[in-house]
């Protein structure tokens, strides 16, 4: 006789598991979740859209990438959630929509019940600071596909916008400016660069102190991504935002272009900001600046396009909740036969320049 356990499946783990962080997905909720934790599917209540005139519905789905292995190889599983959080619901704010709901998705070679809710409190940490309810999600135990300890995590959002509000390239203008919102460090992109230089032969490795850091290597790449949503939506109700661009996979340059119309271009203006500690240690390892720029946010996690008038509003908000800000760049006509630094990243898009230098 075979069983399930003996194939290395443990049902009894995967129920304690759940039993552990039901308390943590209770307090990442809104009042338009319908019915409790566990059920084959989540519900929410969509009868507030009556009050819209055109509601469109907005989904974004991603995970953390290699980030993960980090937070494997440190035994530390609270914050990568709050990543997934930030990479879903960021991409979700970038049109204006209002993030609604999450679920999640955990592939592990063993179910171990803490680490499991361990994750899922990130998670659901996450969706508080987001606005959103974390509605359902699946753990899925997979022995001999992934080792004992690994796991990878995933995720999907939902998020409504009245369409008359819808942000994008269609509402930027020329004489825009681009306001830069400070990144919490790597986030959650460019790790398997990071993890060469810093974690690989020659590197400092997890453990060394690092004095420009002021902390570990493994403390300061274990950093959880900024989470964005609530402060661009506040810009959206006081100011005249015309778009947003979450910097992720392709750097600054890629992630503005595709916020741009194909006529419009931006310089952003590398002068105006200091990059955080660990990009120059990155770099130290012998990456050139053209990667770092394609691979990693360079200390900028969002950016807002905003009317010209409204830079200055736009930055006392994002100050009044924390968020430090400043003013990068100005979008202008492009030239004739002008290309930018990277190509907007997944559509045809406006020209984006980083140019100057960072200060000294």
């Amino acid at each position: 006789m075979v069983s399930y356990s003996d194939a290395g499946v443990d049902v009894q783990a995967g129920e304690r598991a759940v039993a552990l962080m039901r308390d943590a997905i209770a307090r990442a909720s809104r009042p338009e979740v319908v019915g409790g934790f566990g059920g084959f599917a989540g519900l929410f209540d969509v009868s507030a859209f009556k009050g819209y005139a055109r509601p469109l519905l907005a989904t974004s789905t991603d995970g953390v990438g290699t980030k993960v292995a980090v937070a494997q190889r440190m035994d530390i599983h609270d914050t990568i959630g709050i990543d997934l959080v930030a990479m879903v619901i960021d991409d979700l704010v970038v049109c204006g929509a209002e993030p609604l709901f999450m679920t999640d998705y955990i592939a592990t070679g063993e179910v171990v019940p803490e680490r499991i809710a361990a994750i899922v409190a990130g998670i659901s940490r996450g969706c508080e600071i987001a606005g959103c309810a974390l509605v359902g999600g699946e753990t899925a135990e997979h022995p001999g596909l992934l080792e004992p300890d690994e796991y990878d995590v995933a995720g999907a959002g939902t998020g409504v916008v009245e369409a008359d509000r819808l942000l994008g390239a269609d509402r930027v203008r020329a004489g825009d400016v681009a306001i830069a919102m400070r990144s919490s460090g790597l986030h959650s992109n460019g790790y398997s660069l990071a993890r060469r230089v810093l974690l690989g032969e020659g590197g400092p490795g997890l453990g060394t102190y690092v004095v420009d850091l002021g902390r570990t290597v493994g403390e300061e790449m274990l950093e959880p991504t900024r989470i964005y949503a609530q402060d661009c939506l506040d810009l959206v109700d006081n100011v005249d935002v015309h778009a947003f661009s979450h910097i992720t996979g392709g750097g600054i340059a890629a992630n503005i272009a595709r916020v741009l119309p194909t006529h419009l271009a931006v310089e952003i203006d590398r002068s105006t900001w200091t990059p955080q500690p660990v990009f120059a240690l990155i770099a130290s390892g012998g990456v050139q600046r053209d990667d770092m720029e394609r691979t990693f946010n360079m200390g900028i996690g969002m950016v807002a396009i905003v009317d010209g008038t409204a830079a200055s509003d736009a930055m006392a908000r994002l100050r009044d909740r924390g968020v430090d800000s400043w003013p990068c760049g100005v979008v202008r006509e492009r030239r004739d036969g002008e290309v930018g630094d990277a190509e907007a990243k997944g559509r045809a898009g406006g020209a984006a320049f980083v140019v100057s230098e960072h200060p000294a």
